[in-house]
This record gives C-alpha cells, sequence and structure tokens, in this order.
C-alpha cells in the first residue's frame, strides 16, 4: 500500500483561497498591508493616544545618541547614565562620552577570552555543539551589564571628542566578519598546536603573537585609544572646568564617580529550571578573562520595578535589556503590545506566555536602553515608562519611545540598580553560590 502523503493539494489550496475571499476584512487587511507595510497596517491610533509622553518621574538628559550600524546599544545605554550624572555634577548642557573607546577595548578583551576558550576546549570536536556555539560569533557587537562594568574598571572612559568613532566602529559588519576569520584561523592553530603535544607556555606565547596583530587590526581600523587627555567642561553658566593629562581611569573615578561594584543585575525569568531568588551565571559568557562573571538574580517582577522606580526617584537612570522587536512602533515611538495590533489584523491569537517565549526560542533580550521617568496613577503604580534609545533622533519620538506596563512586564528580561535600592532580605541573595547555565541559554543572549 503506497505511503500517505499529508500534502497541500489542490483542492485544499482552492478551499484556502474561498475561506479567504469569503471575508470582507480580509480583503482590506491585504489592501492596507501590502500597499502600506505590516506595522503601519496594524498601529491601533487610540492604544497609541492612551501613552502619552508624559510621566510623573522625568530625568532630563542630553542630546540622543545614535549607534549607527552597529550592535554597540549596551555600550551606548551605560555611557548614557554615566553621562547623566556627569552632566547633573557639572551643570552642562549636553555631553557625551567615547563609545569607541570601550568597543576597541571589548573587541581586544573578547579576542583574548575566546583564544583563552579555544585552549580550554581543544578535547571538544569542532563540530560539536559547545564548540560551535562558541566558534559561532566570538567578537560580536553585543554584551552585558557586567561585560561593561569589566572594561570601564580596567580601563576607564574618555569623553568623547578625545576619541571619537570611526567608520569601523559606525558600520562594523566589515570590520567584524574579517577580524572574525582572523580570530577562527587563530583558534585553528591553536588547537593543531595541541594535537602536536606542545607546552602551555608556547600556546600562551603563540597566544601573544596573536593578539599583538589584532591590536593592530584594532589600531588601523578605530584609531588608537588615548592613554591620557585634557578636558574642558563649560557649563550652562559658562563657568569653565580644566584637567590636563587625566588618565581615562581617573576621569571615571572622578567625573562619573559611580561605584560598579555596587551595582547588580535583576533578570526576569519566569520558567520552571530558575527559580526565583536565585543568582545564575552563564558557562563561556564574557569578555575580560580576569573580569567579574556575568551574574544575575532572578525576582519577580514587582520586586524588579520597585528597585527601578526607587533608584529614578533618587535622580538616576537605569540601565537595562528588553527584546525591543516585539510590539514596538519605531515611527511613534510605542512598545505596547495594544498599539501593535497584529491579532485584529491577522484575526489570530497569540498565546505564548512569557516563560513559554523564552522556553522556545521566541523571544530573549537583544537590546539595552536606558528608562530616563516613569509614570505612577493614583494608587502609585507603574503605567507607562519613558525610554532613551540610542538609534538617533529620527526613531522615535525625537529618540525617545514610551512602553507600556504590559510591554514592560512581558518583555523586560534584565535591570541593573544599585543594590541599596533593594530590600534588606533581597540583598542577602546576592551572596549566594551561582547556578550555571548552558552557554545557549536565553540568558546568555547579548544585547546589541
Amino acid at each position: 500500500m503506497p505511503k500517505k502523503v499529508n500534502g497541500i493539494s489542490t483542492e485544499m489550496l482552492g478551499a484556502l483561497s474561498e475561506e479567504f475571499r469569503s471575508d470582507r476584512a480580509n480583503l482590506i487587511a491585504a489592501n492596507a498591508v501590502v500597499h502600506a507595510g505590516l506595522l503601519e497596517s496594524a498601529t491601533d491610533y487610540a492604544a497609541v493616544s492612551r501613552l502619552p509622553f508624559t510621566f510623573s518621574i522625568d530625568l532630563k538628559t542630553g542630546k540622543i545618541t545614535n549607534q549607527k550600524s552597529s550592535g554597540r546599544c549596551w555600550i551606548f545605554s551605560a555611557l548614557n547614565t554615566f553621562r547623566y550624572e556627569i552632566m547633573k555634577k557639572y551643570n552642562l548642557e549636553n555631553f557625551e562620552l567615547s563609545q569607541n573607546y570601550l568597543f576597541f577595548y571589548d573587541k581586544l578583551e573578547k579576542a583574548n577570552y575566546f583564544l583563552e576558550n579555544v585552549l580550554k576546549t581543544t578535547d571538544e570536536p569542532v563540530d560539536g555543539r559547545l564548540y560551535s556555539f562558541l566558534n559561532l560569533d566570538p567578537l560580536c557587537d553585543g554584551g552585558q551589564w557586567d561585560m561593561l562594568a569589566n572594561l570601564v574598571k580596567k580601563y576607564g572612559v574618555v569623553p568623547k571628542e578625545a576619541y571619537d568613532d570611526a567608520a569601523s566602529s559606525t558600520a562594523s559588519g566589515r570590520f567584524d566578519q574579517y577580524l572574525t576569520t582572523k580570530l577562527r584561523e587563530d583558534a585553528m592553530i591553536l588547537r593543531n598546536m595541541v594535537k602536536e603535544g606542545k607546552k602551555a607556555a608556547a600556546l600562551q606565547k603563540r597566544k601573544g603573537e596573536m593578539l599583538s596583530e589584532i591590536y593592530r587590526i584594532l589600531c588601523i581600523c578605530l584609531g588608537e585609544p588615548p592613554k591620557s587627555f585634557d578636558l574642558t567642561l563649560r557649563d550652562k553658566d559658562d563657568k569653565v572646568t580644566q584637567e590636563f593629562g587625566i588618565t581615562p581611569q581617573a576621569f571615571f573615578q572622578k567625573y562619573v564617580g559611580l561605584i560598579l561594584d555596587d551595582y547588580v543585575s535583576l533578570i526576569h525569568a519566569p520558567t520552571p529550571d530558575k527559580p526565583f531568588g536565585k543568582m545564575y551565571t552563564v558557562k563561556y559568557l564574557g569578555n575580560v578573562v580576569e573580569g567579574k562573571p556575568v551574574s544575575y538574580l532572578n525576582l519577580d517582577m514587582k520586586k524588579i520595578q520597585k528597585a527601578a522606580i526607587a533608584q529614578l526617584k533618587d535622580g538616576h537612570p537605569v540601565w537595562f535589556g528588553s527584546d525591543c522587536v516585539q510590539f514596538a512602533t519605531r515611527k511613534e515611538g510605542i512598545f505596547d503590545r495594544a498599539s501593535v495590533a497584529l491579532e485584529q489584523l491577522w484575526n489570530v491569537k497569540f498565546g505564548f506566555t512569557k516563560g513559554e517565549a523564552l522556553t522556545y526560542g521566541d523571544s530573549a533580550m537583544n537590546h539595552a536602553m536606558v528608562i530616563l521617568g516613569v509614570n505612577l496613577d493614583q494608587k502609585k503604580q507603574p503605567n507607562r515608562w519613558r525610554i532613551e534609545n540610542s538609534w538617533g533622533k529620527d526613531a522615535g519620538n525625537e529618540g525617545y519611545y514610551v512602553a507600556s506596563q504590559e510591554w514592560f512586564e512581558d518583555y523586560v528580561y534584565q535591570v541593573v540598580v544599585n543594590k541599596k535600592y533593594l530590600d534588606k532580605a533581597t540583598q542577602k541573595l546576592l551572596d549566594q553560590p551561582l547556578r550555571e547555565l548552558e552557554p545557549w541559554d536565553p540568558f546568555g543572549t547579548l544585547a546589541d
């Protein structure tokens, strides 16, 4: 008996077409989407109007920044929180820190981190899951908060005028491509040396030669970073502050003044494998070999929001990571499921819970931004959030977005706050041993 084929028959196609054409709403929807585009046709004007750009708590900052064609959002958003401290302390109209500076050292440190991981996994097959994962994108632009903190603690920061963007940092695709090729070749050489029985000293010597090449490439593409610089600040009242020959590390300590070890990453991971109240890390995730491991405390969303609001009330912006592609309108600057009425347009239902979306790979953190404000209702509960993005002033409302409370709960995965804004019982949870997650866990994704 021939095997039954469960394909799409001519009869089925005819029935599908007849069903589609029998509904007037389908024809109207098709006309709109084909000509105007999906999100443009799905935007619900009434829902958008319920999310005004006014907030009961609202921090003012400088001109909107633009990461352009690069995956440096995690650097931009962190430096935007830093510059706020400088602007407030020195009464500045605007100020910007060099994203290119940390981008340079992140590439150098990631190269070393990858090669060290190569040496740790020489017994892994090249086509095995672990090595394939490590080899996939070892020098990607993206990152996480603890990776940023490790860079700043080691290298400091500099003003943008001391080390401006380069063509390869604002459009990093080709730069990343060929640098990654060189690094993969280096990994092959090290693996072959291990097969030949070379000793650890010889391997480290060869790795040092490889890093010398990487440094040269970075300097050619991005420029060599300054070891010190002169600084002149002119405030809103024309008062001038000057420093001469200040180092990047001294500049961060004096002008930004944040103690980065006091800041902790809170995640919302409502999945069975990650109980709330536990600390987590991800295997093989990082950049600075000797730096602090990437670590998270998993909490319920109410506790996370409470800490974020406390930090905002105290006059400090909040770095956070989210899934920015979900139910977002770039033109209006809205993050909100109701405002992107795809269920109504398509006549379907999206039923994933947050935990299910994480488990089945439909959602994860992919972008970092800054929370600058929140609106509290009559019960002092948040109902919308003011977001500073790094896509330039032509994206969103002059570069800013508003996120509904519902969207925040569904698509915000990580919030970084000073631990002093956590209650005493929650602070004690930070002292737990780290539970290791696999490298491909959704919380190992990088914001870019």
